[in-house]
């Protein structure tokens, strides 16, 4: 799966790379609810996308972002499958399925000509720009960080 070409694809379509447009333009509701200790999740009920954060993340403008485009990466990767029914009824490992949507979300929020624009020179340096964390900027694919 190419995530950086869907990615692209997305962001032409809509002109933009915020996940909070995306989703309005795409009809997908964001919700902020209390979760607990779960940062968000996607779901479908009756044909209704709908991405359910974290109220607690309304305090954290760059992790809340994050969170939305994680979740919109399993809305356009991952439309059909529920990683939280997945986790706790079967066995199925979902490693991949959040790898690929932390991966979309890294694409998303941080475009190549973003970082040209930046003058960013070390992936700390990304990460702490565009307010990714540092777990998940190394998820980033361009020319920038090859070894």
């Amino acid at each position: 799966m190419n995530i950086k070409a869907i990615v692209k694809r997305l962001i032409s379509k809509y002109g933009t790379n915020n996940p909070f447009q995306i989703c309005d333009l795409r009809g997908i509701q964001v919700l902020d609810e209390p979760l607990g200790n779960i940062l968000g999740y996607y779901n479908m009920i009756r044909r209704i996308p709908m991405i359910h954060l974290n109220e607690l993340l309304l305090d954290n403008f760059g992790l809340r972002r994050f969170v939305c485009a994680h979740e919109l990466g399993h809305a356009v990767l991952h439309p059909k499958v529920s990683t939280p029914y997945l986790r706790k009824n079967t066995l199925f490992s979902i490693d991949r399925i959040e790898r690929e949507a932390n991966a979309f979300a890294v694409e998303l929020l941080v475009p190549d000509d973003a970082i040209r624009a930046s003058g960013c020179s070390t992936v700390r340096e990304v990460a702490a720009t565009f307010e990714i964390p540092d777990a998940y900027i190394t998820l980033k694919r361009c020319d920038f960080f090859a070894p």
